[in-house]
């Protein structure tokens, strides 16, 4: 089966960029709980109609209401849940296990997606997942083709890998830098980023922990050999043009186009932070990393993440 192609919204505007391009679903945030807390996201009137836009339009919506909370934050993210619920929303993408649970108890038909920041990395990760209610997993974005394959022929659950944008320098997302020097935790979606910052080590100075972004689109096929039911595109921060961008490029060779050279080259310049890597899923580690020298603050940046 062809995997869905799952598109980036930020706001209203970039999610019918996705629509129009071609995407089989799309993910958001609400006002608040979201992996990206500074992105537009959704108060309660537009999360309504973003759910009915979308699916007037055969396209499904999973609501990221992922960030880690407290107890006393669990209600109010409850009564998000439950409109989004009541509003036709596909399936909610968690990573608190507590507000899983809770959804799971109160609305059992409810589709839940484990986020990419439970970083589930193993057969053993996502069985228990799919155990504790989880229809899908989303992969750590550290997994090789190899690790992937073994997760995917022993699992009936589905999974989801991410196959463009941007990449932390810890393990899938789960950093603790942001918070210390700033005090705005990623896990609380508010990361600052200071890994795109410049710094000093050895004599050296420039970018030195930056990533390159991710760019699996001359893999797709082999993503879909692999049995992998969705295909990530990362951007809630990002425009609509980069949205409709990327989503077309990734729509052409899903639907088994050829991709031609200006396609492409249109598709990695609408966004550039240093240049493309293939990655973790490649074993690439060697080329992740920005050159610190030439590119010292992070290359062309045509939108901001």
């Amino acid at each position: 089966m062809k995997p869905e192609l799952l598109a980036p919204s930020g706001n209203f505007n970039t999610l019918k960029a996705a629509v129009a391009a071609g995407a089989d679903a799309v993910y958001f945030g609400a006002g608040k709980f979201s992996a990206r807390a500074f992105a537009g996201n959704f108060d309660a009137d537009e999360l309504k109609t973003a759910i009915k836009y979308a699916s007037d339009n055969n396209v499904k919506t999973y609501l990221a209401i992922n960030t880690l909370m407290t107890d006393r934050e669990l209600k109010e993210a409850m009564e998000i849940v439950k409109y989004a619920y009541n509003s036709g929303v596909s399936a909610f993408i968690v990573q608190d296990l507590g507000l899983a649970s809770l959804i799971s108890q109160n609305f059992p038909n409810a589709n839940l997606h484990a986020s990419t920041q439970m970083t589930a990395s193993t057969l053993e990760d996502v069985e228990v997942l799919g155990k504790l209610g989880f229809k899908r997993v989303v992969l750590a974005r550290e997994l090789s083709r190899a690790q992937i394959k073994e997760i995917s022929e022993k699992t009936n659950v589905e999974l989801e890998v991410f196959v463009h944008g941007a990449l932390c320098s810890a393990y899938s997302g789960q950093c603790l830098m942001s918070s210390f020097i700033g005090g705005r935790s990623a896990n609380r979606g508010k990361c600052a980023q200071p890994c795109r910052l410049p710094y000093k080590s050895g004599g050296k100075s420039g970018v030195l922990l930056s990533l390159k972004d991710l760019c699996l689109v001359d893999y797709v096929g082999e993503l879909g050999d692999l049995g992998i039911s969705s295909l990530k595109i990362e951007g809630r921060m990002k425009g609509e043009d980069y949205v409709r961008t990327v989503v077309t490029a990734y729509r052409a060779v899903l639907d088994g186009k050829p991709l031609s050279e200006p396609q492409k080259q249109k598709m990695l310049g609408i966004f550039n932070r240093g240049g493309y890597t293939d990655g973790y899923f490649c074993g690439n580690l060697s080329g992740m990393y920005m050159d610190a020298l030439k590119n010292p603050y992070g290359g062309r940046r045509k939108n901001a993440d």
